[in-house]
């Protein structure tokens, strides 16, 4: 499999400009994938690799977690660290994540930790350690990876740069920025669609308890 880009920055640090920049530039990207954890938790990398074998990048949930894994198995690749100030991560991850317990959220924060809102010291551990893991994994590979923070003013320039292409002519895509949800009373599809995300995330949940995959 040739090498591809690897976006191993987490949820919520640019995941989503940085895939709208990768589009751009004519890469085509496989985001968030919940189908990919069960096989990962398994090891079944082919499963993984079968996944990803038509797209050219991959960002978002679960592939910042597994960058070790796909940097041996997918040779020549390059890994793209998006970071952000914690305190401003903190806040928009919580915000994003909310009561919605998830088997990726509680793979990457810990059994039982999976919700931010409830230990933001773990929550800030987790992430700040990660940074810095992947930085050191690659201390003596810096044509390997780019640590980028858009929320300081990195465009184009930097991240074209380091991908060696030209840099487009096209305004940056801050994909997130300035969002927000509003919130307008009782809304009955979009409370049946939360339940139903609830009881499909328990019941995975259980089955990897069950099954002994974590």
């Amino acid at each position: 499999m040739e090498g591809k880009i690897i976006g191993v920055g987490f949820q919520k640090t640019g995941t989503s400009s940085l895939r709208e920049a990768l589009k751009v530039m004519d890469y085509k990207v496989k985001d968030c994938c919940p189908r990919a954890l069960i096989p990962i938790l398994k090891g079944n990398y082919n499963k993984v690799l079968r996944i990803l074998k038509n797209f050219d990048a991959l960002e978002d949930t679960p592939w910042y977690m597994i960058y070790k894994e796909l940097d041996e198995l997918i040779p020549g690749s390059k890994f793209i660290l998006t970071i952000r100030d914690e305190e401003s991560w903190y806040k928009s991850v919580n915000r994003h994540i909310g009561d919605l317990r998830s088997p990726e959220h509680e793979w990457i924060y810990g059994k039982g930790k999976g919700l931010p809102k409830d230990d933001k010291a773990n929550t800030i551990k987790i992430y700040n350690n990660h940074n810095k893991e992947v930085i050191e994994y690659f201390k003596d590979r810096p044509n390997d990876l780019l640590v980028i923070d858009f929320t300081k003013g990195d465009k184009w320039d930097k991240l074209c740069a380091f991908l060696e292409k030209d840099v487009p002519q096209t305004p940056f895509p801050h994909y997130n920025k300035g969002k927000s949800k509003v919130k307008k009373g009782f809304d009955l599809k979009q409370s049946f669609r939360m339940n139903r995300k609830q009881f499909k995330n328990y019941c995975k949940i259980k089955y990897i308890d069950f099954m002994g995959y974590w």
